[in-house]
């Protein structure tokens, strides 16, 4: 693989107080998630993944790309959150899907990530609502339950796009939709390299 073109952000955002510490390391965040008892709320998620320092070199090994479609690779799982990183090419995004049952916040490390929202209508079904663009070093406001989205890297973009998720509880499937209608299609479930 090659990262010629990857630069990845080492700007640490500034997170809301927490009753928790931040989890400043990568090691400190997947030993808080190994260490859970419960789900966390959705707050803690933002801060945790905010508060992360980056250390690229830690994640460099994980980071892979595929021609055919973009590439999940766990960091950690357990029983209430999981830490995945993504990596996108070019013009590389999911269905259209909620987490069924999951909320999670997402960070882009480098590249740009464009974010389509969706909301159901009553009468027309899956309804278009707005769309936000995120660039290396910004971490999403967190997408609680319900929310329906398409996330991916535009094919304009030129450039790889890697991602860090952090969810709770861990994914087991998708709920995926089309717009116009009024209920998801089918819930595969969730591939990790």
């Amino acid at each position: 693989m090659s990262t010629t073109n990857l630069q990845p952000t080492h700007a640490v955002q500034s997170a809301p107080q927490d009753e928790q510490p931040a989890c400043h390391t990568l090691t400190a965040l997947t030993d808080r998630i190994i260490s859970l008892t419960c789900a966390p709320a959705l707050a803690e998620l933002n801060t945790w993944l905010r508060s992360l320092e980056v250390n690229w070199s830690e994640l460099e090994p994980l980071a892979g790309f595929k021609d055919a479609n973009y590439s999940r690779h766990r960091i950690v799982r357990a029983a209430h959150a999981e830490l995945l990183m993504i990596c996108w090419q070019p013009g590389q995004r999911t269905p259209i899907h909620d987490h069924d049952g999951s909320y999670g916040t997402v960070r882009v490390l480098c590249g740009v990530m464009w974010e389509t929202l969706f909301r159901m209508d009553g009468e027309r079904g899956l309804a278009y609502q707005t769309v936000r663009e995120w660039r290396a070093g910004q971490t999403t406001d967190g997408a609680d339950v319900p929310d329906i989205h398409q996330i991916g890297n535009p094919d304009v973009s030129g450039q790889n796009l890697i991602t860090l998720h952090l969810y709770a509880p861990p994914l087991t499937s998708l709920n995926i939709y089309r717009v116009g209608h009024r209920e998801s299609e089918f819930s595969p479930a969730i591939e990790v390299a």
